[in-house]
């Protein structure tokens, strides 16, 4: 692909997205395997600023494994930080302390040149005030239950924990965002029922018909009917225990301009009218389980009840 085609979306990024000014400084967070995202996103933020960074270190084993101290302490130090990373950064401590310094982050977990692309044409003003009538409409609810044609029956309990907008905008000291974005989400207190995802998880990707079915108890996963994923958490578990099973989130897209799914977890989970519901680690989004992994499955065709009533889900246009 010519890279002078990744310049559109990352100027959407650096300037729509994050708003960065001359004045503030930048760090262009990457590794081998996103290298030309990464210098695309870096030619546009050293336009602005003359205040940029662009860290590169090899890839990680795993998605919210931590990254090398020099590349945390080059977020920690940064207004800016943009992070197209081939794993997750999101859900680790560096992204964390980083927020509580001040920074405003933008994580890109497994982000594809194609998906840069695709994710990033896209109005996120728009984007924004479709999570916003989205969260009037579940804030206030202590019970979400959400059910689908191809089994799923799963009730959350709200609890005392918070919703969260992934909206794509992140203008103000301390926020975190992914980007693409596009999401109303939350770490459930606890969870019951059975969740079967239709759409796209890991390490399998768009499902194409296939249906991968888990049972939920008391906020655990206590059966998984796919080999892989069950190993993958088993793996985890031996690490943490029971944490790896942990119901780890909800999560609600809201990004109309993605009209079908395409394999990506990081684009997919953001698809308007879609929810995705995760497995292991939630620290950083409110909960209280940290973990090696964070599986999101996403369902393509659910309805939302919050206390009873059935939540109208953006669509894609």
């Amino acid at each position: 692909m010519d890279n002078s085609s990744l310049r559109v979306p990352a100027e959407t990024a650096v300037r729509q997205c994050m708003n960065l000014q001359p004045d503030e400084s930048c760090a262009v967070v990457t590794d081998d395997q996103r290298k030309a995202i990464g210098e695309a996103l870096y030619r546009v933020a050293a336009e602005i600023t003359d205040d940029a960074a662009f860290v590169r270190y090899p890839p990680g084993d795993q998605h919210g494994e931590e990254p090398p101290a020099p590349v945390a302490g080059a977020m920690k130090t940064a207004d800016v930080v943009l992070a197209p990373t081939t794993k997750s950064l999101s859900h680790t401590e560096a992204r964390t302390e980083a927020n509580e310094a001040g920074a405003r982050v933008a994580t890109l977990p497994g982000i594809s040149e194609g998906v840069f692309l695709m994710g990033l044409d896209a109005d996120y003003e728009s984007i924004e005030r479709h999570c916003e009538a989205v969260l009037e409409q579940v804030e206030d609810a202590a019970e979400i239950r959400v059910t689908s044609p191809q089994g799923t029956d799963i009730t959350f309990g709200v609890g005392d924990r918070e919703w969260h907008l992934d909206t794509g905008i992140v203008h103000e000291a301390g926020e975190m965002s992914n980007l693409p974005a596009g999401e109303v989400f939350l770490a459930p207190e606890t969870a019951d029922g059975t969740f079967v995802v239709d759409g796209t998880m890991r390490p399998h990707g768009k499902l194409d018909g296939r249906l991968l079915a888990f049972e939920v108890e008391g906020g655990y996963v206590t059966d998984i009917d796919d080999p892989d994923i069950r190993s993958e958490v088993e793996a985890a578990a031996e690490e943490v225990g029971r944490d790896a099973y942990n119901l780890a989130e909800l999560g609600i897209g809201t990004n109309v301009a993605v009209s079908e799914l395409v394999g990506s977890v990081l684009l997919d989970e953001k698809a308007g009218g879609t929810v995705h519901i995760a497995i292991g680690d939630d620290h950083a989004m409110g909960g209280d389980v940290h973990a090696p992994i964070h599986l999101d499955g996403i369902l393509k065709q659910p309805t939302v009840y919050a206390d009873g009533v059935e939540v109208k889900l953006p669509r894609a246009e």
